[in-house]
């Protein structure tokens, strides 16, 4: 069964590593408070839907723009928090928010 390549889970990790930190999106929100974004589950939502939708892969799994993806996402903290919109604005695809996986999982515990 085919899982997340280690980029991808690497650069997951890391987002979220530098999301919990305050360091997310650096330079563009240096000083900026976004703690609340963490009380606001859909915004919360939003932030890691947009990292995960514009990460590019090559064939092999390997993560290409980690680095854009995390600006893209910051630019929507930003937009959350000031009403600044981004620069460019977000195309339909990027905010997309996908399906979950069904609630009960095939492999039990």
């Amino acid at each position: 069964m085919p899982h997340l390549s280690h980029s991808v889970s690497g650069a997951i990790r890391n987002f979220s590593y530098w999301m919990a930190n305050g360091t997310v999106g650096l330079p563009l929100l240096e000083g900026v408070d976004y703690s609340c974004i963490f009380s606001e589950a859909s915004g919360l939502e939003q932030v890691y839907a947009i990292f995960a939708n514009v990460l590019e892969l090559d064939e092999d799994g390997n993560v290409l723009n980690a680095k854009y993806a995390e600006r893209r996402a910051a630019q929507y903290i930003l937009q959350f928090v000031s009403g600044k919109p981004a620069n460019p604005p977000f195309d339909d695809w990027e905010v997309c928010l996908y399906a979950p996986p069904p609630r009960v999982d095939p492999k039990q515990w």
